[in-house]
């Protein structure tokens, strides 16, 4: 997959345009421009178990939350987030923000963002879970992830097993056949 492809999530407002991929770095870096409209944020509090990303804002502003602390950032500032840091990010307006990001190693993180923005804002609570399960490496509930792990693994095994999955096959399937939209 090559730069310049653009993710789009609706539901939070993010909009992605890949500068770098995993492809292009050999797995070392996954780096991409994001717009993040007025009122926009990322769609959960999570973190990041072996990735560090890093932010730098561009133009706008960006409220951040680094663990318990609160930030806002504006043009020129950068804050870098260290694996299995909890975070989350908003846009607190009234402009759209443009921030830059690394993340690194990319892992599946650029798989992760098209599937994240695939499922939309509000996803089936099967196919999160499914989610979680795939992207395990990459994205952690924050509180507790031991305990959320047990419990949604087994789950998406059980949905797994039964053949409750092919909702979330066909969007995976739709996404690495290239189609932007589910």
């Amino acid at each position: 997959m090559t730069s310049g492809r653009v993710i789009e999530n609706h539901g939070s407002g993010e909009r992605l345009v890949l500068q770098r991929t995993a492809a292009q770095t050999g797995g070392r870096l996954l780096a991409f421009e994001l717009r993040l409209a007025p009122g926009g944020r990322v769609p959960a509090s999570h973190s990041h178990p072996a990735q560090e990303e890093r932010f730098t804002v561009v133009e706008g502003r960006l409220r951040f939350r680094l663990g318990r602390r609160s930030l806002v950032l504006g043009a020129g500032d950068t804050v870098s987030v260290r694996p299995g840091t909890a975070h989350r990010f908003a846009n607190p307006g009234p402009g759209a923000a443009r921030v830059l990001v690394e993340v690194r190693p990319a892992l599946r993180m650029q798989e992760l963002l098209e599937t994240a923005a695939a499922l939309g804002a509000a996803p089936r609570p099967l196919h999160l879970l499914l989610f979680l399960r795939e992207f395990a490496a990459e994205v952690r509930a924050p509180l507790l992830p031991w305990a959320v792990a047990a419990v949604t693994r087994p789950l998406a095994w059980l949905a797994l097993a039964c053949g409750l999955d092919a909702g979330y096959r066909r969007l995976r399937r739709r996404l690495a056949e290239g189609a932007t939209t589910p």
